[in-house]
């Protein structure tokens, strides 16, 4: 099966003593870099390669480790630095087997350095690791695009990765959260159901007939779907968090006006929109200028 190599290059306004220390110095790059958990260099003669030990945690309690070998270029006449890397691990639950790639560090001329790397790597499991490598190879991508984007941040404003990452992944939480109740709300009670409770605030709202009120709450339950879809594949998150705060007062304002006795029921309308409400202001909060993968070139020029 024919793969392409993983190619991810940003500009990083910083002075190139900086990003070579972030980059190449251990309790720094682990710090930022997705793909690590632990980076721990081993001790070396002069003249040979940096040899490493690097572990990757995957959750419930399974971790990656393996070995690697770096090679720093300094000195080259446009100022630029290169770092090749050869990499590998011999645990069998590892998709990758070994793997070999580089960073260069090139200055330009607007005072940026153009970081980039490119990398690949030969996997095991046969056609089935072939096959498993068509979804994993794009994540790889992706985590390394988006740690490059978090090395940027933190050395152009300052803001320390951990912080960077509470706040993209809570913010993707909150969407995922968001996009489930949308969904749920849509599907369950109006689409495949219709529970009475939905006709009956339909028609006390609107005077509407029952069969009417059925055929309301057809077209809502799908444009809630469409919302529902809408948190997993709009970019702005932001812009999606400013209308859940005008919608979900609305929403529990025209709930307790159709029926007053919604407000004695358990998880009524008044706190369950007002949950969300809250939930929706923080998200708006945290998800302001988090890091992002687009900020990176994924093709060569």
């Amino acid at each position: 099966m024919v793969k392409n190599p993983i190619y991810v290059e940003i500009p990083i306004r910083a002075e190139m003593d900086k990003l070579w220390d972030a980059t190449q110095t251990p309790n720094q790059h682990e710090q930022w870099d997705l793909r690590f958990s632990s980076i721990t260099y081993l001790p070396k003669e002069e003249d040979e390669p940096q040899r490493f030990h690097y572990k990757t945690n995957i959750g419930f309690g399974i971790a990656v480790e393996g070995w690697g070998e770096s090679v720093g270029t300094h000195g080259a006449k446009d100022g630029s630095k290169t770092s090749s890397l050869h990499f590998g691990t011999d645990q069998k639950i590892s998709l990758i087997e070994e793997g070999r790639g580089y960073w260069k560090y090139n200055p330009q001329s607007d005072g940026t350095i153009q970081f980039l790397t490119q990398y690949d790597y030969d996997t095991r499991w046969g056609l089935f690791g072939c096959l498993v490598d068509k979804v994993f190879r794009p994540m790889m991508g992706w985590g390394t695009a988006l740690s490059f984007d978090v090395v940027r941040r933190w050395l152009e404003k300052g803001e320390a990765p951990a912080h960077q990452y509470i706040r993209f992944f809570s913010t993707w939480l909150i969407a995922l959260l968001f996009s489930f109740v949308w969904i749920y709300h849509g599907l369950v009670p109006k689409l495949l159901f219709m529970h009475p409770v939905e006709i009956s605030m339909t028609t006390g709202a609107l005077s509407l007939t029952d069969s009417q009120a059925i055929w309301l709450n057809t077209v809502i339950g799908s444009l809630e779907i469409l919302f529902g879809l809408l948190w997993l594949f709009y970019r702005q998150k932001r812009h999606l968090f400013v209308l859940q705060l005008i919608a979900f007062p609305l929403l529990a304002l025209a709930a307790i006006m159709a029926e007053l006795d919604n407000l004695t029921h358990p998880f009524n309308p008044l706190t369950f929109n007002l949950a969300l409400v809250i939930l929706s202001a923080v998200g708006l909060m945290v998800s302001k200028d988090v890091p992002t993968a687009r900020h990176c070139k994924r093709k060569r020029h």
